[in-house]
């Protein structure tokens, strides 16, 4: 079929120039190439296309008939590639993406409301789901943000950042249970699972205390899905959480637990099913990429502090 197009457009060119080395030359290609396609079309065909002397080029009735039904599928197939070279090009339409609600909410807004600032023809549809859901990465929606590390699969990720997490209690709390002076008495405190997808195994709290690292089992009395959920059970003074770490380190309300400690970081992702994105798409995440990792963690100038550099 592309050398059908191609030969048309070949075939249009000589048509309307009268002339094959004008049209060689307007088209690009070799004299000597041109001449070889019109003979083979002409040849699969089994008619006369052309009219050939030394001094001009003459349509047949055929050539005719032919150029008036190939004129509109070549500009045709000239403005479908320009579209399409537009969506590579430029950032326009709707643009799916498919987040954790929690982490889109408290994190991305104001990158969202930067880009549309930027660009003004890309809208929006922002689907924030649980984490289970966002798993399901690719049903109506052209990018998945996803937190922690991927299981393998086909898919694409492109990092956007580490996301740095602390261990944090209601003063209630601790006053109520003792504070750990180490991360091995954790295991005797309430410690409040955050799920990531149905089930499944445990997820460990990695720990690191500059060369030290270690992985906590959190125990199962409470296992939630829902940042807002962990952060209010905290608050209510259900037992020990991993929260992201804020702009000071300090949750309202909240008591850094183990403050020599760190939990984390966590992986940040955009995740698409191609490599062959859109622009709208592709230059989205390089504006993530550059919005979130624009300043050092625990800048009060950056838009999210929060993030370390991929």
């Amino acid at each position: 079929m592309t050398n059908r197009i191609q030969g048309m457009e070949i075939f249009v060119e000589v048509a309307k120039t009268r002339h094959f080395g004008r049209a060689a030359e307007r088209l690009g290609i070799p004299k000597s190439t041109l001449s070889r396609q019109i003979a083979e079309l002409e040849r699969n065909f089994g008619l006369r296309l052309l009219t050939r002397t030394t001094r001009k080029v003459e349509l047949t009735a055929a050539g005719q008939l032919y150029l008036e039904r190939c004129e509109r599928i070549v500009a045709e197939a000239r403005l479908v590639h320009e579209e399409l070279q537009n969506l590579v090009e430029t950032p326009a339409g709707p643009l799916r993406v498919n987040l954790p609600a929690d982490f889109g909410t408290e994190f991305l807004a104001e990158s969202f409301l930067a880009f549309s600032q930027r660009y003004p023809d890309v809208d929006f549809y922002l689907d924030l789901a649980t984490p289970e859901h966002a798993n399901r990465v690719f049903q109506a929606c052209d990018l998945a943000i996803q937190i922690g590390e991927l299981p393998d699969s086909n898919l694409i990720a492109r990092p956007l950042g580490m996301l740095p997490a602390h261990l944090y209690a209601s003063p209630q709390y601790l006053d109520r249970r003792g504070r750990p002076k180490t991360p091995q008495e954790l295991s005797e405190h309430e410690c409040l699972e955050f799920r990531v997808g149905r089930g499944g195994p445990v997820t460990l709290w990695p720990l690191s205390n500059g060369q030290q690292k270690l992985d906590i089992t959190p125990g199962r009395h409470y296992s939630v899905n829902s940042v807002s959920m962990l952060r209010s059970l905290t608050m209510l003074g259900a037992g020990i959480s991993v929260l992201a770490a804020q702009h000071d380190g300090e949750h309202d309300g909240l008591e850094r637990v183990l403050p020599d400690w760190h939990a984390g970081p966590f992986p940040v992702y955009a995740v698409t099913d191609t490599r062959l994105l859109p622009a709208k798409t592709r230059i989205f995440i390089d504006f993530l990429i550059d919005r979130l990792n624009m300043q050092q963690p625990g800048s009060k100038d950056s838009p999210n502090p929060f993030f370390t550099a991929v």
